[in-house]
């Protein structure tokens, strides 16, 4: 028997290794069992995540696993008893929904094999792309990616086969191949996962992009914060090397490449692939004005190709399977399928894989399960911190690159943050553009101050000070920056603002007008009170308030010193479900 124990940092996080380490009290006396590590399958909701292979190669998928139930559930295997439905994931949550409707392409091995053996990857069929590329012409390999109409999965949505036409037509003696796996948007972990769960097929697709443009080094661009990531990559570069894999020579083709890391500080603006560029010249992370396009003139002046994680690892199922099979995936404008990493108010949060062309009603549903406690859908903020926040009348648009930027969002890299009715899209639009102001890398003028001035309006909103004529600054000062700024943090970092402005204006009205937070999560807007009606004088708000502000004698009705409140909430939290004395006004 063998058993497989989700080893991602999501796994991890959840308590993976307490139930990895328990492996080897679990078995019976006399019996053997095989463990397996790997990474995540995208089921992040029931991690930890372990899965019993038996002899007959059967799989049964358990969620939600601590050392406890894994002793449980290794002896009903083992005992011949069978499977524990009640820990099965597959009957948890209707779990087969979130399953049954993704396509994997970039995740296909993500869950299943053992990041840190190349012998799996092998074994699942890894590295027999780059053997039938190194048969083909580089000229041939471009045209199979053409074929099957892969675009850049890392945000722009920019044609790879072009990029790769573009650069493999330099002359220039010396050519780089680099993935940008600085994944930084809030909410985003699709790169982590696979660069965690399938580092291999990363190497492998960057391996045939060097073969196709003519270049014999590669870099991977990886923010240091992904410390199991970069681990699993360096094993994983070594293997390869030791293997002939990477180095001269490979497969005995006469191409030669080889792949370094380079641990990026977290800049966000360094996902911009030439402000990526100054970083690894040791340079301060700040793009430049193109053209020059980096497979004209990129590192060290070099022709260079940039992709993101997610569209190399496309790359080695496409030569394997063939452009076409990929180009029937999706819409006519957008081939195959998308990662995309669901999180926010959401009853199945994790990784999806899905092709293009869905709607975002099946996948928020019927595949992430709904809003979490019967809550009412509000928006989804689609693209990260330069997208925008959709709301329910456009839940049937089919994803792709096109419909999603016409409702003033962006496909981005695949984050997709939930939120419900209890969420102020004032403040959450307050909460994006100050990450974005943040991470200005202050080159613009119109980024640098543009930014903070929208901030200080926005923030001027939140605290029941705004004007009239705030809404209508909002909106000159959005555009300006959209259409001045030099990359595409400063020309998106507007987008939150203005997709709330676009589709719940009523909010930042009752915000300015009747100094009202609607969704009552502003704090200067709100106050916490007892009702005198319901209250039984139990003294728990009084005990719990860290300020000391509310009052009464035990049995008699209490009352909170708004002068004294901070708002925290937690005499609404402690109060016992049963009274409800504590309401928000």
């Amino acid at each position: 028997m063998k058993v497989r124990v989700g080893l991602g940092s999501c796994g991890i996080a959840a308590g993976a290794l307490e139930v990895w380490d328990a492996l080897h009290d679990s078995a019976a006396p006399g019996l053997e069992i095989e463990k397996q590590q790997t990474g995540c399958n995208g089921m992040c909701y029931q991690e930890p995540l372990v899965d019993i292979i038996d002899d007959s190669g059967s799989v049964y998928s358990y969620g939600r696993v601590n050392p406890q139930r894994l002793e449980e559930i290794i002896a009903a295997h083992q005992s011949g008893a069978g499977p524990l439905a009640a820990y099965l994931t597959a009957t948890q949550d209707h779990d087969g929904d979130f399953l049954s409707r993704q396509v994997k392409v970039a995740l296909r091995n993500c869950g299943h094999i053992d990041p840190e053996s190349l012998d799996d990857y092998r074994l699942s069929g890894g590295y027999a792309a780059l053997q039938k590329a190194l048969t083909l012409s580089p000229q041939e390999v471009i045209e199979e990616v053409k074929t099957s109409g892969l675009r850049g999965r890392g945000g722009a949505g920019f044609p790879t086969w072009f990029k790769w036409q573009n650069t493999r037509t330099q002359t220039a003696p010396v050519k780089y191949v680099v993935c940008n796996a600085d994944e930084g948007d809030p909410g985003a972990f699709m790169d982590r996962s696979v660069l965690e769960g399938d580092p291999h097929t990363v190497l492998e697709g960057m391996t045939i992009a060097g073969y196709a443009i003519g270049a014999r080094e590669g870099i991977i661009y990886c923010r240091a914060e992904y410390p199991l990531a970069i681990r699993r990559l360096s094993l994983a570069i070594q293997s390869a090397r030791q293997s002939g894999l990477l180095g001269e020579n490979i497969m005995n083709s006469g191409f030669g490449f080889d792949i370094r890391i380079k641990q990026g500080a977290g800049a966000f603006v360094c996902g911009e692939e030439t402000a990526l560029i100054a970083s690894l010249e040791g340079e301060r992370g700040m793009p430049r004005l193109k053209p020059p396009y980096p497979s004209v003139r990129g590192y060290w002046g070099h022709p260079t190709n940039i992709n993101n994680v997610e569209t190399f690892a496309n790359v080695p199922w496409i030569i394997n399977n063939g452009g076409a099979a990929f180009a029937a995936m999706g819409t006519e404008d957008s081939k195959g399928t998308k990662v995309f990493a669901l999180a926010g108010k959401i009853n199945r949060g994790g990784l999806v894989e899905v092709p293009m062309g869905i709607t975002l009603r099946e996948i928020i549903y019927d595949i992430g399960g709904g809003i979490r406690d019967g809550k009412r859908f509000k928006a989804v903020q689609q693209g990260g911190p330069a997208g925008g926040c959709i709301p329910e009348a456009h839940l049937d648009t089919p994803i792709d690159y096109q419909k999603i930027t016409s409702l003033g969002a962006i496909m981005g890299s695949g984050g997709m943050i939930v939120v419900d009715e209890d969420t102020c899209m004032v403040d959450l639009a307050r909460y994006f553009l100050d990450f974005t102001q943040k991470e200005s890398c202050g080159k613009c003028v119109q980024c640098r101050i543009g930014t903070r001035r929208m901030l200080d309006i926005i923030e001027r909103i939140c605290a029941g000070q705004g004007q009239p004529e705030d809404i209508g600054l909002l909106e000159e000062l959005g555009r300006q920056i959209s259409e001045a700024s030099l990359c595409g943090l400063g020309q998106g970092a507007p987008n939150p603002v203005l997709t709330t402005l676009r589709y719940f204006r009523e909010e930042y009205e009752a915000h300015i007008h009747d100094k009202k937070c609607p969704a009552k999560q502003c704090k200067a807007l709100i106050k916490y009170v007892i009702d005198a009606d319901k209250c039984t004088g139990c003294t728990i708000c009084a005990q719990r308030c860290p300020v000391r502000c509310i009052c009464g004698d035990k049995r008699s009705v209490h009352h909170i010193e708004q002068e004294k409140c901070i708002k925290c909430g937690t005499c609404l939290e402690v109060c016992p479900p049963r009274f409800s004395a504590v309401r928000v006004d």
